[in-house]
């Protein structure tokens, strides 16, 4: 092979070598960043020193913070917030779901290890007009949510489950303001035991 080909050859290889780091990984570190501070406390180089990469592989293997941002919050919701939906499709009732979810909330949101509370409430609550717009996808998740709690509710009425006077929109607002309610008291240092129990009497209000 003449030095021409060489070189060639060495490009191609730089080219077709691994990252140095494991995607994964890093990714999960990041999640804890955002889970832990929020969105706009935390910085590049607060990512690169706990993804334990250049900022330069950063933004090659991710993008800029926001898109990273958005890649942790599909990760977080996979990983550690996927019991409230489901709650919602595998139980056969409203009440049941929505108390199955109220439940698991109060264990999801005590970790040990992991930051407290929910990700998607507190990642982004004291925002800059700048990082509007990752406040509003949040808020939209959110918002979807509250739909997807009404929906159950408003099959369960159609079913007889529920009093036909029973308004789903304000019961799913309800039951969404405890799971949020309970992020922040998790955050604040409140037990599992303590949520559990707040879970229980929350779901005394809903109608017979």
């Amino acid at each position: 092979m003449d030095a021409t080909n060489e070189r060639v050859g060495e490009r191609a290889t730089r080219r077709g070598r691994p990252r140095a780091f494991d995607r994964q990984v890093a990714l999960q570190a990041a999640i804890m960043e955002f889970w832990d501070r929020g969105y706009e406390a935390v910085s590049i180089a607060d990512l690169t020193r706990a993804m334990h990469i250049k900022a330069p592989s950063l933004y090659a293997a991710f993008g800029d913070k926001k898109t990273l941002f958005e890649e942790a919050v599909e990760a977080y919701i996979r990983d550690f917030g996927g019991f409230i939906e489901r709650a919602l499709e595998e139980e056969p009732t409203a009440r049941r779901g929505i108390a199955r979810m109220l439940r698991e909330a109060a264990s999801w949101h005590t970790l040990p290890g992991h930051p407290r509370g929910c990700m998607v409430l507190t990642a982004a609550t004291n925002c800059t007009p700048q990082s509007a717009d990752v406040l509003r996808g949040l808020q939209e998740r959110r918002r979807q949510a509250v739909e997807r709690m009404e929906r159950v509710i408003s099959a369960d009425m159609a079913r007889g489950e529920l009093p036909p006077d029973t308004d789903a929109h304000v019961l799913a607002v309800y039951s969404s303001t405890v799971l949020h309610g309970m992020s922040q008291q998790a955050r604040d240092g409140v037990d599992r035991e303590t949520l559990e129990a707040v879970a229980e009497i929350a779901m005394r209000a809903w109608p017979s």
